[in-house]
């Protein structure tokens, strides 16, 4: 649709997130465009970031949170300030016990407490829309009081909420050491949320099923977070990541990119580089251990041989994996929501053709990984066991390794980018926006 054409309504995409930029909701964004609606991706306010931008046709607003919950929005700047406990090190433990103690039952109590500010200055700024689409837990409650708002859209329909599950939130990381009472009453919380949706999407069938076991509602419509197909060929290689560094041809990069934090095998991963002969490992992220990451880069053990750059928009990510000899997906299966992941890390190193290191214990991709040849899983985290799976890809002959890059960023992009995912996700869309305004597949829940 062109930009001369009438546009059939407004959506929003609500994103809990400062949206600098984030990935998965540009794209549905982007879909929502598509399909003819003006579109508003609603953010979070990020210290230095615009109120305002745009990604061509589609409205980027971040909204500064407001109201009693504002100071425990901090946590996109400084975890520690919601915790309460900042500086707690200098204070004796009598003191630091019952502070954190504290700030845990407020956490719980009020969860999800870092959004609750954002909240309430949504319902006082955001303009309706016809469709809101709120990815994740931490914006379908949001969702939800606007559309009792609204009522009706501008279009002059009923207003619509599709829920996309970006995550298992309750069996997410995030949840581990959190009493079982608190996950119990999140769980029924999320599921009143998910059922009171109009549509619920998800990343991937895995996360379907057992989402729609704990919702007791048909599965969500999986919508992975596939890319773009990139402009280079199937399989061409860049050299970005070298010529930044200014690295010798003959060094050999492993790549980790993404969101940076514990329980994602970076440590790991960092030791298994060191292992092998003229290889640098080299993270592009964001995220709680940037800082960590980036300590590394001067640490003696790793001069030369561990560099940590700032993230790259999605739009430009795929020439940046390109310029690796491998991706590692290092992420320990700590919790099920991690077990079941299909991160975008994965997906945008196979688009291009860069094989891809899994650690054991992640069914879905390694499940891929086999199937398709896209790469190998490790015996363990252990360095070694990384180092032995990574050394197996990087010491094949040129050719082989060439050969081997375009079937698979061919059959990526075949089977696993992002066009064909969204005419589905358009599909989905359209048959919400014309239903009688009853949320579709619920079967019954007991006990609610």
């Amino acid at each position: 649709m062109t930009g001369d054409e009438a546009r059939i309504g407004r959506a929003v995409v609500l994103v809990g997130n400062p949206a600098a930029p984030y990935s998965r909701g540009l794209r549905i964004a982007r879909a929502l465009s598509d399909a003819g609606y003006d579109v508003e991706i609603a953010a979070v306010a990020g210290e230095g970031l615009p109120e305002r931008e745009m990604d061509g046709p589609i409205v980027i607003r971040r909204y500064a949170p407001s109201g009693a919950f504002r100071s425990m929005s901090a946590s996109y700047r400084d975890p520690a300030a919601v915790s309460g406990v900042t500086g707690g090190g200098r204070r004796p433990f009598v003191v630091r016990a019952p502070i954190a103690a504290a700030a845990a039952l407020r956490r719980w109590l009020f969860w999800p407490h870092t959004v609750r500010g954002w909240w309430a200055t949504l319902d006082r700024e955001l303009a309706p829309a016809d469709l809101y689409h709120a990815c994740g837990s931490l914006t379908i409650a949001a969702a939800l009081v606007a559309r009792r708002r609204t009522s009706t859209g501008p279009n002059g329909r009923p207003a619509r909420v599709i829920y996309d599950a970006i995550d298992d939130v309750v069996g997410s990381n995030n949840m581990i050491g959190v009493p079982s009472v608190f996950r119990e009453w999140f769980a029924r919380r999320e599921r009143a949320w998910a059922r009171a949706a109009d549509a619920r999407t998800t990343v991937n069938d895995a996360l379907a099923e057992r989402l729609g076991r704990r919702w007791r509602t048909a599965p969500p419509l999986a919508v992975p977070n596939h890319p773009d197909v990139p402009s280079m060929a199937a399989g061409e290689t860049c050299d970005l990541i070298r010529e930044r560094l200014e690295l010798p041809e003959t060094t050999r990069i492993v790549l980790f990119q993404g969101r940076l934090g514990p329980n994602l095998g970076l440590d790991e991963a960092a030791e298994a580089t060191l292992l092998l002969p003229e290889a640098a490992f080299v993270v592009i992220g964001f995220g709680r251990w940037a800082e960590r990451s980036a300590a590394r880069d001067t640490d003696p053990r790793f001069a030369g041989r561990h560099f940590t750059l700032p993230p790259v928009h999605p739009d430009e990510l795929a020439a940046w994996t390109a310029s690796a000899d491998v991706s590692i997906v290092p992420l320990a299966p700590v919790s099920e929501n991690q077990r079941l992941s299909t991160p975008n890390k994965f997906w945008e190193s196979i688009i291009v053709g860069t094989p891809v290191v899994l650690g054991p214990g992640l069914p879905v991709m390694e499940a891929m990984v086999r199937k398709h040849d896209l790469g190998r899983v490790a015996a363990s985290l252990a360095p070694a066991d990384l180092a032995a799976a990574i050394g197996e890809l990087l010491d094949r002959p040129a050719g082989e390794r060439a050969a081997e890059r375009k079937r698979i960023a061919t059959l990526a992009q075949e089977r696993f980018s992002w066009p064909a995912t969204a005419a589905r996700y358009r599909d989905l869309v359209a048959v919400t926006v014309a239903a009688d305004g009853t949320p579709a597949d619920i079967t019954p829940a007991p006990g609610l």
